[in-house]
């Protein structure tokens, strides 16, 4: 039987839906603009499917930290062994998990997101796996798997155990609108093939800048006239917005219209309002370099309840024919499951002036 250490970051991601980018130090901000918990959610989707296994033993936290999950989900097989009392904090976990160790456990299982991931590793090392269920705001690490379901399937099936980089964004210069990364180590994971996220990538060859401008180019010239259009973070939106005189935020979610600014950094609340002031909605989407998320990855404030307001038919995809190289399967991890398994198995891409390309989405399960 394989003992699990279980730990759940119970404000991860709650800075996303509400455009903070990210929840470190902002979880009263999150909260006063309204965020709900959503690490509990995504972390139930892994215990569900886990429930019946007889093969696995949990070691886990008290309260939101992972016994209340448990518990919920109809998971028998588990104990408590660190207790923490009022708000958990980055100190819980890696007290938690060091009680793990001490337990002998074979694999850390977490939810949560880069901050959560760093935590968690910093106590770990290279001692034993980690494994992560996604539910921060970026994730740009590749120790996380594609979706909490990829997860459960990962703990259920036989794997390989393989080497994968611990990365994490300076949260107060992201907000700014700076990307700026840092690696933490080279952690130990569970690994399968199409199962576990890769680092994110930014592209900066010199041929990118200008198949971003071909992209620009061409959609400028089939943006309509009094429509709005949602536009995701990154670098090929920016410069979709720069071709029509507008400076948008780089690492927020903007809305345009005839040429102009409608609303800047925009959260789920908004968007939300926006597609019912504006029937006629677009959402433009890049996906994440190298890890190929079109939704779940830095751009939460486009959750599934806007994409189905405005319409799964009226969302476009933008990538640069070298990210597409990068990238060969595309993923969404929307929070939705059904929303998900409704994009079908392949997305069309532009990525030049008049080309298109129809690219694979790929299933965790």
């Amino acid at each position: 039987m394989r003992r699990i250490g279980f730990l759940i970051n119970p404000v991860a991601g709650m800075g996303g839906s509400v455009g903070l980018k990210g929840t470190d130090g902002n979880v009263d901000e999150a909260r006063r603009r309204g965020a709900l918990p959503r690490a509990q959610g995504r972390a139930a989707i892994t215990l569900q499917l886990l429930a019946k296994n007889p093969d696995l033993f949990f070691l886990t936290c008290s309260g939101e930290m992972g016994a209340s999950a448990l518990h919920a989900c109809g998971v028998s097989q588990f104990r408590v062994v660190y207790q923490y009392g009022g708000a958990s904090t980055a100190e819980d976990t890696r007290k938690a998990v060091a009680a793990f160790l001490r337990e002998g456990v074979d694999l850390v299982l977490f939810c949560g997101g880069d901050g959560t991931a760093r935590d968690v590793f910093s106590v770990t090392q290279r001692s034993v796996p980690i494994l992560g269920v996604p539910a921060g705001v970026k994730m740009y690490s590749a120790v996380f798997a594609l979706d909490p379901a990829a997860a459960a399937a990962l703990l259920s099936g036989p794997y390989q155990i393989q080497d994968a980089e611990v990365m994490d964004v300076d949260e107060e210069a992201y907000r700014k609108g700076v990307l700026e990364t840092r690696l933490s180590g080279i952690a130990r994971v569970p690994g399968r093939a199409h199962m576990i996220q890769a680092a994110k990538q930014v592209f900066e060859e010199a041929d990118e800048g200008r198949a971003k401008e071909e992209i620009a180019r061409f959609l400028q010239e089939v943006m309509l006239p009094g429509v709005l259009y949602i536009l995701g973070a990154g670098t090929t939106t920016e410069a979709i917005a720069r071709r029509q005189g507008i400076t948008k935020t780089l690492l927020g979610v903007d809305a345009i219209r005839d040429g102009g600014i409608v609303v800047l950094d925009a959260d789920e609340k908004t968007l939300l309002d926006l597609a019912v002031r504006y029937p006629e909605t677009r959402i433009i989407l890049s996906p994440i370099g190298a890890q190929g998320f079109i939704l779940g990855r830095g751009n939460q404030q486009i959750s599934a309840s806007v994409v189905r307001k405005v319409g799964l038919h009226n969302l476009i995809v933008v990538a640069t024919p070298h990210k597409l190289r990068e990238t060969p399967l595309l993923y969404v991890d929307s929070g939705d499951p059904e929303l998900d398994r409704e994009f079908g198995q392949s997305v069309q891409v532009i990525s030049g002036y008049r080309i298109a390309q129809r690219r694979k989405i790929g299933m965790s399960s």
